[in-house]
């Protein structure tokens, strides 16, 4: 374990929650036809999920950093019922974080994924954007969205 993953540890958890949308919907999204939640839809919502299990836990100027997800989506959900997720920290290797994820949808389990997310320097993220736009604006303002939709949405569970 090195400095950065020190307060991190196997078993936290944590917990998201929408109640399905239109927009949320594979026909809104552009991944089916059907008035259903969206594969890409529940990946994002798994996917803070886990973000939430440790975001208490990160050292200042650090973030994580999603890299892979192996997702079964197996039950379809309709407009008007919640989904929840809940993740778990199964795992740490050096910078590289696994998940263990579920969501249901009040009548059954509807998916279940492991999520693979990598710890990271804030700064040197930046940077990386910075270098990709040319533009430092565009890249602090990106930064700065996805941490306000993200931290605003979840609840974290310990």
């Amino acid at each position: 374990m090195t400095a950065s993953t020190a307060a991190l540890r196997s078993g936290l958890t944590g917990t998201t929650n929408i109640v399905v949308t239109e927009q949320h919907t594979a026909r809104h999204m552009g991944s089916g036809r059907m008035p259903v939640l969206a594969t890409p839809a529940l990946a994002a919502l798994m996917e803070a999920a886990a973000q939430q299990a440790i975001d208490a836990h990160l050292p200042p100027g650090q973030q994580t950093i999603g890299t892979h997800i192996d997702l079964h989506h197996h039950g379809a959900t309709p407009i008007g019922l919640r989904v929840t997720a809940s993740a778990e920290l199964i795992s740490i290797d050096g910078r590289l974080l696994t998940f263990r994820i579920v969501a249901h949808d009040g009548n059954e389990q509807i998916g279940e994924a492991q999520h693979l997310r990598a710890l990271t320097s804030t700064a040197t993220f930046e940077r990386l954007l910075r270098k990709k736009t040319n533009d430092t604006t565009s890249a602090a303002n990106a930064i700065s969205t996805f941490s306000a939709a993200n931290g605003s949405k979840a609840q974290t569970e310990r």
